[in-house]
């Protein structure tokens, strides 16, 4: 396929912080590379200061103080039609009366590209967005992905240097989103300029970045390739954001006996064995002390569809809820154990809606969810005995929320359990 852009250009973000009238601190000393014609995601909670932070690389928000970076240049004091960048929208913002040829090539005729260049670059970009055949037709007439598509096209054939795009999809129903994000994957390889993608789904994050930056709070938690972000998260809420369902978490305890080390909670007790201690080497130096334990719903499977598998390494449950997927199961039951009760994890309740805080804070137990073979044997209010795969269990501080990984210590004296 004819490439439609050419510009490529590094985006640099050098401790930027924005500081509203009444105080709000909405980012704060944000340091990002962006590479040449990759495409990074800027993930978390609503509120976390991801759209404030696109706003600023567009020139739409003053920066309070750092730099921003495009192409090398500084352009903190550029306006915003002067940054050569284009922006997506989630409401497509298209002209109603004017055709999709028409919608495309505005921003062209503006600039008083001819009109043989001008008419080029739009069926250019209607090629590579499948919109040769939608050209004479009105938005009203267009699906939700097409009129998206039409205003990708107008940011396409301005051959900018960067793409801003900001929850792009979040109007389009589910199936949609799912093929627009594919589409959108597809057309950023295809033109390869570089992208900033703002979204509030893990989700779109996880399949669409080359890298993927968390937020919380105005502050960069954690930027990495998603598969790294996923298997190797640096702290719980980045380990409690990314993957769905969400990773499980609990109350632990690690102890030490006859030259064996085990994980203890809600009357579960897992052995460590000697690759995972050669991996996470940090744990030893928690061994009688609390931590937080992860494990992850698709880590833990019915003892019945795996065979054998030692003791240790087994939990027994209840079931409460049963969630037929299809393709798996959804098994949904209680640890007898008390909800992790952090900074971090009461800001991922908080994210998904205060009612979840208020149970949680209420709750005795805390509610774990399996990710189980759809052949499984579990059913409502029945015991079934799962076998946990402990290589790929993830401990973190209790104190701090960190990782621990190679060489972590605690920081706080803390309490023995």
């Amino acid at each position: 396929m004819e490439r439609v852009l050419r510009g490529l250009a590094e985006i640099t973000l050098e401790e930027v912080a924005k500081t509203f009238p009444d105080g709000t601190e909405a980012v704060s000393s944000f340091d990002l590379d962006i590479a040449d014609g990759s495409l990074m995601v800027l993930v978390g909670p609503s509120g976390c200061g991801k759209t404030t932070l696109l706003r600023m690389v567009a020139g739409l928000e003053d920066i309070t103080a750092g730099q921003v970076r495009i192409g090398g240049k500084v352009v903190n004091e550029i306006p915003p039609k002067d940054r050569d960048i284009a922006m997506v929208f989630q409401n497509y913002a298209l002209y109603p009366h004017m055709s999709v040829y028409d919608n495309i090539g505005y921003g062209l005729k503006l600039r008083k590209v001819n009109k043989r260049e001008r008419d080029r670059l739009i069926r250019q970009a209607a090629r590579t967005l499948g919109l040769g055949d939608q050209l004479l037709k009105k938005p009203r007439a267009l699906s939700g992905g097409q009129r998206q598509r039409v205003a990708m096209g107008r940011a396409i054939v301005r051959q900018p240097e960067a793409f801003l795009m900001d929850e792009p999809l979040s109007n389009l129903d589910a199936k949609l989103r799912v093929q627009m994000r594919t589409e959108i994957s597809r057309i950023q390889r295809d033109v390869q300029v570089t992208t900033i993608y703002v979204t509030h789904d893990q989700t779109e994050a996880m399949t669409m970045g080359d890298r993927v930056a968390v937020m919380k709070k105005g502050e960069l938690q954690q930027v990495d390739a998603p598969q790294s972000l996923y298997e190797h998260p640096e702290n719980l809420f980045v380990a409690g954001f990314i993957g769905s369902p969400s990773m499980n978490l609990v109350e632990a305890a690690l102890d030490a006996s006859d030259g064996h080390l085990f994980v203890e909670f809600g009357g579960t007790r897992l052995h460590l064995g000697h690759d995972v201690r050669g991996r996470r080497r940090g744990i030893e130096g928690y061994i009688g002390r609390r931590i937080i334990l992860g494990i992850r719903p698709e880590d833990m499977e019915d003892a019945s569809m795996v065979g054998a598998a030692p003791i240790d390494r087994r939990m027994l449950v209840t079931v409460d809820v049963k969630e037929a997927m299809g393709s798996e199961i959804y098994a949904h039951f209680e640890v007898d154990a008390p909800p992790v009760l952090t900074e971090d994890t009461k800001e991922l309740a908080i994210d998904a809606g205060e009612e979840v805080l208020e149970e949680l804070e209420e709750e005795a137990g805390t509610n774990w969810v399996a990710r189980l073979n759809p052949r499984t044997r579990a059913r409502e209010g029945g015991r079934v005995e799962l076998v946990v795969d402990t290589q790929n269990l993830h401990f973190f501080d209790a104190a701090t929320g960190a990782a621990i990984y190679e060489n972590a210590q605690p920081e706080t004296p803390g309490r023995a359990l």
